[in-house]
């Protein structure tokens, strides 16, 4: 149960709360697969089918074509090892090419050095932050804000097969 290790929250979400199970099932039929403005999908593995994380497209605003997306790799000898990057390109294909939405949006914690570099060499831009909004390992960081139009993703993309 991911929403129950700290190590897996620690960099993605804001509360280390511990769950139950009654509430981590009742989360993810309403907030997850019951949601009319959301769409999220499981990470698994090709060869064996083993879950390992989550990608999501959450808020959106099919009038203004914009969504905040997620992303969570909850088993963590999957860390590390390129799932992340190529989970987000699924989606941000999905978002842009499928969904035509014109912006996607997704905030990080300061300290997590690697998913900012990820979603700089996938094209977002660091819009703002939030600062010392999030009390962590006995100190302040910032939450930064980054988004993606789809004009410059496709750019950025154009010559990927």
């Amino acid at each position: 149960m991911w929403r129950n290790d700290p190590e897996v929250m620690h960099s993605t979400s804001p509360f280390l709360d511990v769950y139950s199970m009654e509430a981590t099932s009742e989360f993810v039929e309403q907030v997850i697969l019951g949601s009319a403005s959301s769409k999220s999908y499981i990470m698994t593995e090709k060869n064996n089918g083993t879950p390992f994380g989550i990608v999501s497209l959450v808020n959106i605003d099919y009038k203004n074509r914009n969504a905040e997306c997620i992303i969570d790799i909850g088993e963590k000898e999957y860390w590390g090892k390129g799932y992340g990057a190529e989970g987000m390109k699924l989606l941000l294909d999905f978002a842009f090419n499928e969904m035509n939405l014109h912006r996607l949006a997704l905030n990080v914690f300061s300290f997590n050095e690697k998913a900012i570099h990820l979603y700089k060499k996938l094209g977002f831009q660091i819009e703002g932050s939030s600062r010392e909004s999030l009390f962590r390992d006995g100190k302040w960081h910032d939450v930064i804000q980054m988004g993606l139009l789809q004009q410059e993703y496709v750019e950025l993309h154009k010559n990927r097969i």
